[in-house]
């Protein structure tokens, strides 16, 4: 795998701190947290702040993997070295699938979102026009895709900004809504939670899928420049982005109106600006949430493409690099099957992505708790003993074990829950049928 041709290394530090960004920041905050508000309330800052503290255990895990072996292409690759190639095999297919799963989910949201504007022009078209868009940045240059993900991340840290120092003015003015007087005290004296048991519960897995996608950054670290100084800055901003970012929106949103206000079927960032006299809220968070999907699309194909490539037999068709270092060929590929969707959207029904999308995320969950299993591995191995310990992941290995306990929990959450059962029981089928697949093939050690 070592032996393939080097991918290039032209992501500079704003490219990698903005994909590290992009990476938190989704659809999950912008839609999904009205949902939380109101099944959670005000202890949903709990909730993010305990899952946040795991994710960020798991990224530190993963940090000091990176910087043991910056040439690996994708973070796959050590848990094939750590686990062996039967792991890698079934957990690089699983990663794979789940990203082409969540590229088509999210194209069919661009088509969706566009039509907001352009009701009369049907979804396909703009579905069609976004994926070439999206595919053609992604084969010209690797600063291309950087240059992309650093406007789309721009986009959503402004909107979040504005609705946290809007909440800042209004508490410091005593600002008077339709709701009544903004204060701080919105945060607790409506009650800190619904005091609903199974809904609090629910809210940790709500949570926990608003962070997917945050190991992007460590598929990007075989093309960033200074790996060595970047990745671990990123990857250490994660908990400060947690407190602004996820932290300081929601309390800013409850804050300003008191969160028993807020509709869970309603992104609460339209309810919010329009319930501060904003005129168009709709449209700018449609134009927010817009790009956020386009955001997670461009990613998509970026790490398809790379995980095809390391996961490809040495000197075959798609072991290839264009002129630009670009694996050119498995990015074409993964962009045709996410063009299917295309087919399907049309054949059947939209609520099929919500199921799909699911096992997707049950997918990546199995594959964060096998990613500290693998730093375990690490640490015990030959290659921890010699190395510089550059950037050691804080109270290991208690803290990967307390973080694979955290995300046992949230799977069996998962399991019992009526929404996500029957998902999560087609990942674990998934799973099984990867493995025996991978029984029929003769890996090298």
């Amino acid at each position: 795998m070592s032996d393939k041709p080097a991918l290039a290394r032209n992501l500079s530090t704003r490219h990698v701190n903005m994909i590290a960004l992009g990476g938190t920041i989704g659809t999950g905050l912008f839609l999904g947290s009205g949902e939380s508000i109101k099944q959670a309330g005000p202890l949903i800052l709990v909730i993010y702040l305990i899952t946040g503290l795991f994710i960020f255990f798991m990224m530190r895990a993963l940090g000091e993997l990176l910087m043991s072996d910056t040439n690996k292409i994708i973070f796959i690759d050590f848990i094939t070295e750590y686990l062996g190639p039967r792991a890698g095999f079934v957990l690089g297919w699983t990663y794979w699938a789940g990203w082409i799963v969540i590229a088509m989910s999210e194209l069919t949201a661009v088509g969706n979102y566009m039509q907001f504007w352009f009701p009369k022009t049907p979804a396909w078209i703009w579905e069609a026009i976004f994926l070439i868009l999206l595919y053609t940045i992604n084969i010209i240059a690797v600063k291309a895709f950087g240059e992309t993900e650093f406007w789309f991340a721009l986009i959503k840290i402004i909107a979040i900004i504005t609705i946290i120092v809007s909440a800042i003015i209004m508490v410091i003015l005593h600002t008077k809504t339709n709701q009544g007087i903004v204060t701080l005290s919105n945060l607790w004296q409506h009650g800190i939670s619904s005091g609903n048991s199974q809904h609090i519960i629910g809210s940790f897995q709500m949570a926990f899928f608003s962070f997917l996608g945050v190991e992007f950054v460590g598929v990007s670290a075989a093309e960033t420049k200074n790996p060595r100084n970047n990745i671990p800055r990123a990857i250490n901003s994660v908990i400060m982005r947690i407190l602004i970012f996820y932290i300081g929106a929601l309390s800013a949103i409850m804050i300003i109106q008191p969160w028993t206000h807020y509709s869970a079927t309603r992104s609460p960032f339209v309810q919010v600006f329009a319930g501060i006299g904003i005129q168009g809220a709709a449209g700018i968070i449609n134009f927010v949430v817009l790009t956020a999907a386009a955001s997670s699309l461009n990613s998509s194909l970026f790490t398809t493409g790379r995980m095809l490539y390391s996961m490809c037999p040495q000197n075959s068709y798609f072991a290839h690099l264009n002129k630009q270092k670009i694996p050119m060929r498995t990015i074409t590929l993964s962009t045709v099957l996410v063009a299917s969707v295309i087919v399907v959207n049309y054949l059947f029904a939209n609520g099929v992505f919500k199921v799909v999308t699911s096992i997707a995320s049950a997918g990546f969950l199995v594959i964060y708790m096998f990613l500290m299993l693998t730093h375990i591995k690490y640490r015990h191995s030959a290659d921890y003993l010699q190395g510089d310990k550059y950037f050691s992941m804080p109270g290991a290995p208690m803290t990967d074990y307390l973080t694979i306990v955290f995300m046992l929990i949230i799977f069996i959450i998962l399991i019992f829950a009526k929404a996500t059962l029957i998902p999560t029981i087609l990942t674990l089928i998934w799973l099984g049928i990867i493995f025996l697949v991978s029984l029929c093939i003769k890996f090298n050690k």
